[in-house]
């Protein structure tokens, strides 16, 4: 047990020093003024069965106080709720900036449903207004009245081909609040932003909620076409833009937010478990190390402080509680960023242990042939 501890406390000296700083909250949108020229700006919304979110995001993009041309455009992804209808109302109702809603039909094979409601809208928008840069955005995001005239500023800049802002997710309910910040956190851990923020470096990653593209470098790119399969399109979208050249940015949300509640453990479970595994590349491999890794990790330290004090085995302890100390305090920056009290910073090894089993039941629904399910879709393994 004692280089089983060992062992432990060395990864969690190399993720607090080695790993991008991953555990700081800092990176918020770099230093940025207004442009001499407002660039036309396209907002694409891919929507499925959202009316239940549409009357608290869409009137915060159509309210935009955005200097130059934007228009808005919401694709209606074979809803079944009312969501279209439900988006003209509330345009009819609110005003703000131009809305378009549309409907591409059922995507093509090879094409998942949110990406071929992207591929839709950014050609609708090509042909109503040539914007020299897209906002894709998802439904459930609400934006705050400057958002846009801030991404655009900072694009504008810093000279970057793709700003994306992490969106601050609802952490309301008592399971929102255990699982909620540490789904960013270890987002962070697996792509540190300052690393995906270093042009030279490979790391490349965005979040779906909230990308503003530069449009020549999404042609570039071949976007979306060239990713048309993924699951987990973020993160593809900006591997494929960095690597055709392209600078990106990512980081931390102050005037992005989402609005989906998540009330249920349930609801979070299928958040999380619908693309783990496709996250792994669908590699048992990968996930056997994937398991392992949290085990030593997250799931070693109280391990090992329980065992060194019932046994008497003060090295076994320290080990232990020292792995454990270093854990809470990067895990103490992302609670507060939430919000959240401090005791909650020890909890993370049993959230750990419900993302080591929702990572195992993504693979088990994948070769049960119901992975990557959403809202009635199910998408196989490229």
């Amino acid at each position: 047990m004692e280089w089983i501890g060992a062992g432990s406390l060395l990864a969690w000296v190399w993720l607090l020093l080695g790993q991008g700083f991953f555990w700081r909250t800092d990176v918020r949108l770099p230093d940025r003024r207004d442009p001499e020229r407002w660039p036309t700006v396209a907002v694409v919304v891919p929507a499925r069965d959202e009316a239940g979110v549409l009357p608290d995001s869409l009137p915060s993009l159509l309210g935009q106080k955005y200097p130059g041309r934007a228009e808005v455009f919401l694709v209606d992804d074979g809803s079944t709720d009312g969501t279209g209808a439900l988006a003209r109302e509330l345009a009819a109702a609110r005003g703000g900036l131009p809305l378009t809603v549309s409907a591409p039909g059922e995507p093509e094979p090879g094409w998942t449903g949110k990406l071929w409601a992207v591929r839709h809208g950014i050609a609708l928008a090509h042909e109503r207004v040539a914007p020299e840069y897209l906002l894709l955005t998802d439904a459930d995001i609400a934006h705050d009245p400057d958002s846009l005239r801030e991404l655009v500023a900072a694009a504008r800049s810093a000279g970057l081909d793709l700003v994306s802002q992490m969106a601050r997710l609802r952490a309301v309910t008592f399971w929102e609040r255990l699982i909620v910040p540490a789904f960013v956190y270890f987002f962070g851990q697996l792509y540190p932003f300052r690393w995906v923020n270093r042009p030279g470096a490979r790391t490349a990653a965005a979040a779906g909620g909230c990308v503003l593209l530069r449009r020549e470098a999404a042609e570039r790119a071949g976007i979306p076409d060239a990713i048309r399969h993924a699951v987990i399109d973020d993160v593809t979208l900006a591997r494929a833009v960095k690597r055709s050249g392209g600078t990106i940015w990512l980081g931390l949300a102050d005037r992005v937010d989402s609005v989906r509640p998540y009330p249920r453990p349930a609801e979070l479970w299928r958040m999380v478990s619908r693309s783990a595994y496709a996250q792994l590349r669908h590699q048992p491999l990968l996930l056997l190390g994937t398991v392992l890794g949290l085990a030593l990790v997250y799931l070693v330290p109280p391990v090992a402080l329980a065992a060194g004090l019932a046994d008497g085995d003060t090295t076994v302890a320290t080990l232990g509680g020292a792995a454990w100390a270093v854990m809470c305090g990067t895990y103490l920056p992302m609670l507060r960023y939430y919000g959240q009290p401090p005791w909650a910073a020890p909890l993370l090894p049993f959230t750990a242990l419900l993302y080591l089993l929702m990572t195992v039941d993504s693979a088990v629904q994948h070769y049960r042939g119901r992975g990557a399910a959403w809202k009635g879709r199910t998408y196989p393994a490229p």
